[in-house]
């Protein structure tokens, strides 16, 4: 049986191990060219794992050339005995690390997932929305087929700006980019305006799918400190202020790009206070510094944001459907001036071409026929007494948050000295609990918020999660 006991979380690690000794057994000669692997359900009784860990090990084998699958066999060694043709990049390898917890997100393997990023499908999709979404009886024009202008479809773009204008961001449907979801717009913000080696700055703790992004696009990446109202201003001073070359009078590895969030800060749940965002600002235009502004929460709330104070000038806004509509329904913007969106939708065109034109007339029905309005709504109510609830339990018990709920799904909890927070989230791996551990949210490991794990409040409040940190926090 395999033993997790090093990496950031169980499923990474379970199946980092299960490769390791395959490809062992294999070069070893141990498993001969030609053998037949054992099947995937009795690969994962041979090793104590889960289907979902022996898939992803034959995958990544399959990949690097150690086996090959048969149909009606299997999956066998390679006869060839020629292996490891296929191996990942330094800077690949480092990123695939750094999104490992998203596996964990998404293998629905554990009872309570107080760890995951997503709200349940009850408060999204199976909601008022549900029926809505498959638009019954109704049509979709034939000219959904056909792929449009790469800025997307115009009527969702234009009630965007609708929905912006109820922030007081001023952004017409051409300052307006359709993408798959935030995360490919983060990527067209990456790929679009950085270069290898470029520096930039992120919230620390932060957003680790992007930390991910950053490390694939060979940039450096420097952590500014995270308070419980937003980005420490004297650290992002210090951070954006532009060094002196040691051999050249001219300043050296100035960072290009800020990648915060404002409102509902993921991991820690806080928001920007306007006088720290008006602070932002100022430090940001003395240095060149361009702001991206992660939004996913903004139609969940009328709280302050920096697209707001800045107007677009200094700031490029991302806005998603798929924390409030649905995971499954991946569909986002980016709102910029027109000469950024200018050569982001040239990328997105050479990349995906397009965006998908079904999905955008769907969210937009949603949006002019009121639906989402009402959904909006009931959300927020589900929010708000989720976080009460949560809130109250751990203030009960004693256990310290590091902010209130901004208005999103996360709170984070400040484990108690001594206390790992790897550990923990092994040890409630044992009982059916996924729990995202603090240091995955971190670049500094040794940063003292690295000892805490993002909660969602819409899947926390259950007893057998608030018996397990009772057993566990002193």
């Amino acid at each position: 049986m395999l033993k997790a006991d090093t990496a950031v979380h169980t499923a990474k690690t379970l199946t980092t191990q299960l490769v390791e000794r395959l490809v062992a057994e294999i070069t070893s000669g141990t498993k001969l060219p030609g053998s037949r692997l054992h099947s995937i359900r009795k690969a994962a009784t041979e090793y104590g794992v889960s289907k979902n860990t022996v898939v992803e090990a034959y995958d990544r084998l399959v990949a690097a050339g150690y086996i090959v699958a048969k149909a009606g066999s299997g999956f066998v060694v390679s006869p060839s005995g020629e292996f490891g043709a296929v191996s990942r990049r330094k800077h690949v390898a480092e990123a695939v690390d750094i999104a490992s917890l998203l596996g964990a997100q998404l293998e629905e393997s554990f009872d309570i997932r107080v760890g995951d990023g997503r709200p349940p499908p009850s408060w999204t999709e199976e909601s008022e929305v549900k029926r809505h979404l498959g638009l019954p009886g109704k049509s979709i024009s034939n000219a959904s087929e056909s792929y449009g202008s790469a800025l997307g479809f115009l009527p969702l773009r234009q009630q965007i700006s609708r929905l912006l204008a109820e922030h007081q961001i001023r952004a017409t449907e051409g300052e307006i980019l359709l993408t798959f979801g935030a995360n490919h717009a983060l990527d067209l913000v990456i790929r679009t305006f950085l270069s290898p080696g470029d520096t930039v700055l992120v919230d620390e703790p932060g957003y680790y799918p992007l930390f991910a992004k950053l490390k694939l696009a060979q940039v450096r990446v420097v952590g500014v400190r995270r308070n419980a109202d937003g980005p420490c201003v004297a650290d992002f001073a210090a951070k954006s202020a532009p060094t002196m070359s040691d051999t050249l009078s001219m300043p050296s590895d100035r960072p290009k790009i800020f990648f915060t969030q404002s409102v509902g800060h993921n991991p820690t749940g806080g928001s920007t206070r306007p006088a720290v965002a008006h602070a932002l600002l100022k430090i940001a235009a003395a240095n060149n510094v361009m702001i991206v502004e992660d939004d996913p929460f903004a139609d969940l709330t009328r709280a302050s944001r920096l697209a707001t104070l800045d107007q677009l000038n200094q700031v490029i806004s991302i806005g998603t459907f798929s924390k409030t509509l649905s995971a499954s329904l991946r569909c986002g913007y980016i709102a910029a001036s027109e000469d950024k969106i200018g050569a982001m939708s040239e990328l997105k065109m050479l990349t995906t071409v397009n965006s998908s034109g079904y999905v955008e007339r769907v969210i937009h029905r949603l949006l002019v026929q009121g639906h989402y309005k009402r959904h909006l709504k009931r959300l927020s109510q589900r929010i708000d007494a989720a976080a009460g609830k949560v809130i109250s339990t751990f203030t009960r018990n004693g256990w310290r948050l590091f902010s209130d709920n901004g208005g999103g799904y996360y709170l984070y909890l400040l484990l108690p000295p001594g206390l790992d927070d790897i550990e923990l989230a092994r040890l409630a791996a044992k009982h059916s609990i996924f729990i995202a551990p603090g240091s995955v949210f971190c670049l500094d490991k040794q940063n003292e918020l690295a000892a805490g794990i993002r909660v969602n409040i819409a899947r926390a409040d259950d007893q057998k999660f608030y018996e397990f940190l009772l057993k566990m926090l002193p």
